[in-house]
């Protein structure tokens, strides 16, 4: 079995697949299955300092977010029903301010909200609870451990609220049927809805998995820190971000190329999350998952097994 570093995310009634070169969206919209190319260049492929271990993680997590929110969007918007005559004044106002950069402006002010919201709700909120364990104990290594707790604990409870929704769980099952084309492909076998049929929806480099290992890694990294005040431990969780999202991409980069037993281990945990982030898909949703991932191999020239 050959590793690929190509992957994607589910989108609304499609997946998005990202390659080296291309990024290709492809959506169901009745009989009709939609592409939409692009062709993109990485973060970490624009600078060398980007591209540094324990440095690229961050780039790399920053350009996943803002291709993934631009494929969303662009699948959200195949489906809207509103004729732009019946956008709102102030629709019209952003587009006379931003004009053609407003799609843009959009999608990083998305970029950004997500970030802000995603820091208050699983950096900032379990350190602001866990200052309450001092009442019970003074051992600076033991609150880290339960801020850390609380952390996993908000992630998984996030998950199962949203997996119960029925517009996720259709998401989810374009997830799943994601990750059973890649398998095909390293797998080395034909891209046919028969062959992706059989294997798993679990994916080592799933970034279910990688939000996990940040939620594992992060307890590590603060707990040989301190409990100082309340400002100053919110900032250096801030601060800290980065060195755990870099330390995470290694490992997940990782568990994408390596059978090593102690990686398998590590990210196991992962593994299991990723059965309420995904489902069995339909044989309609895997022919749009390799629909995608074909478009994406035609740019590819053979460094489909190539990792960067």
């Amino acid at each position: 079995m050959k590793k690929t570093d190509i992957g994607g995310q589910a989108v609304i009634e499609g997946v998005m697949m990202r390659g080296h070169n291309s990024v290709a969206t492809a959506v169901r919209k009745g009989d009709e299955i939609i592409i939409n190319k692009e062709y993109v260049k990485p973060l970490t492929k624009r600078n060398k300092f980007f591209s540094w271990p324990f440095i690229r993680g961050t780039f790399a997590l920053f350009d996943s977010l803002i291709i993934g929110i631009k494929s969303l969007t662009y699948s959200a918007e195949l489906f809207e029903e509103e004729d732009k005559k019946n956008s709102s004044k102030f629709d019209s106002f952003l587009q006379k301010v931003f004009g053609d950069k407003l799609d843009d402006v959009l999608m990083y002010f998305s970029v950004a909200i997500s970030l802000i919201l995603s820091i208050i709700i699983f950096f900032i909120g379990p350190t602001y609870v866990a200052d309450y364990v001092k009442l019970f104990t003074k051992n600076t290594v033991v609150i880290n451990f339960v801020e850390g707790l609380l952390r996993v604990a908000i992630f998984i409870l996030y998950l199962v609220l949203i997996s119960r929704m029925k517009d996720i769980r259709r998401i989810f099952e374009y997830h799943g049927a994601e990750h059973k084309a890649i398998h095909c492909l390293e797998h080395e076998e034909e891209l046919t809805v028969e062959n992706a049929r059989k294997y798993t929806t679990l994916h080592p480099r799933c970034g279910t998995n990688f939000f996990f290992i940040v939620m594992i890694v992060s307890i590590i990294v603060f707990s040989f820190l301190k409990w100082p005040t309340l400002y100053i431990r919110i900032l250096s969780r801030i601060l800290l971000l980065p060195v755990v999202a870099g330390i995470s991409y290694e490992i997940i980069k990782l568990a994408g190329r390596s059978d090593n037993k102690i990686i398998t281990a590590f990210v196991y945990p992962g593994l299991l999350l990723q059965k309420l982030t995904t489902r069995e898909p339909d044989d309609g949703q895997l022919e749009v998952a390799i629909a995608s991932l074909k478009s994406v191999l035609e740019d590819e020239g053979g460094r489909e097994f190539e990792n960067i």
